[in-house]
């Protein structure tokens, strides 16, 4: 769903860029509490996953695909705000290097597939955890139908957005049909993929699912034919047990979908595209900026062979959000101490 330049005017885009920043910088403070020592390096984890899930457009109707929008995913790993400034990293690193989703265009991006996103999605996985039991399976049941809801809830918001500045004149209701339509059916690979992820490190990590913190499934033993809770043990502090393990099998998972499995993604055109294309959004698409970049639709330049190029771009497109995104949560991570240690010595005296 990334909107190009050309299919919003300029002073809305220029509003939506205000909205974008606000959040960014709501994010960022957000983001102090969320972090931690663990938490820091695997947000930036969370941001190239996100971007190397993207790259594998799905099949979802005749003609048309979908990708992972990530926010339910990011909110649900890493915490609402530090899940929206993944989703911003992811943005940001797709727009200067890969010439996706317009420049002038970013406000918009950033407001529908990460604020809108993880908003609503956090907002109903939350509401859900509370009603569901407490137990690993019902968290990923609410991560997919959060992840399910945060897709269409992004093309509701895309439209209303196109409704106030769209560059053409296009009837509303039939362009919230079709972006609605087609994005339930994208919601569904969506919610899919979320509860997946989740599910997979709730049963290796659940101490590092910001969703998940509190969880604690009760071992089972059998006795006089009865199931009945074990005694509790006394667990490691969570401090003590090492991310290591997690961050290098997630990093090689990354490399890996987006260096080869992206070869095999459709070719067919996203949800936003197909809908631009039949409504008639994109007639006054502009070209990217970024157009002349080596790494331009996501391959390397003067290399022939597509799976190399495509390969190779797509590690590189790792490589660089897991660097941008690891520097700026570290940032932020670093200026939580001096705050904290600040509190506390206002409180002593």
């Amino acid at each position: 769903m990334h909107v190009p330049d050309g299919f919003i005017n300029a002073p809305v885009s220029a509003v939506a860029g205000v909205v974008a920043a606000g959040a960014v910088a709501v994010g960022l403070r957000g983001a102090r509490r969320e972090l931690d020592e663990r938490t820091a390096p695997l947000a930036g984890l969370v941001a190239a996953f996100i971007f190397a899930v993207q790259m594998l457009n799905f099949p979802v109707a005749a003609g048309t695909s979908g990708h992972l929008l990530g926010g339910a995913l990011a909110a649900i790993l890493v915490g609402p705000y530090t899940g929206l400034l993944c989703i911003a990293v992811v943005l940001l690193m797709q727009g200067i290097l890969f010439a996706d989703g317009g420049l002038t265009a970013l406000g918009v991006n950033i407001t529908v597939m990460g604020v809108v996103t993880t908003v609503v999605a956090y907002a109903l996985f939350r509401g859900l955890t509370r009603v569901l039991p407490r137990t690993r399976r019902s968290t990923t049941v609410a991560a997919f139908v959060a992840a399910l809801v945060s897709v269409p809830a992004a093309a509701v918001a895309f439209t209303l957005i196109y409704a106030i500045g769209g560059t053409t004149d296009v009837p509303i209701g039939k362009v919230l049909t079709a972006m609605v339509g087609v994005h339930v059916l994208i919601g569904i690979g969506e919610a899919a993929i979320t509860a997946l992820t989740v599910g997979a490190v709730i049963a290796v990590r659940p101490d590092l699912v910001h969703g998940a913190r509190g969880l604690a499934a009760p071992l089972k033993l059998r006795v006089d034919g009865e199931l009945v809770d074990a005694p509790a043990s006394s667990p490691a502090p969570a401090a003590a047990r090492s991310t290591r393990g997690v961050w290098a099998a997630g990093l090689a998972a990354a490399v890996v979908l987006a260096g080869v499995v992206s070869f095999y993604a459709s070719a067919s055109p996203d949800g936003l595209e197909k809908v631009a294309a039949d409504k008639g959004i994109d007639e006054k698409v502009q070209e990217h900026d970024a157009a002349g970049s080596p790494l331009a639709d996501y391959g390397i330049e003067d290399i022939s062979n597509a799976r190399v190029s495509g390969g190779l771009a797509g590690v590189i497109g790792v490589g660089v959000t897991v660097a941008v995104g690891s520097g700026v949560f570290w940032a932020v991570r670093r200026r939580r101490a001096p705050e904290a240690t600040g509190s506390r010595t206002t409180e002593s005296v």
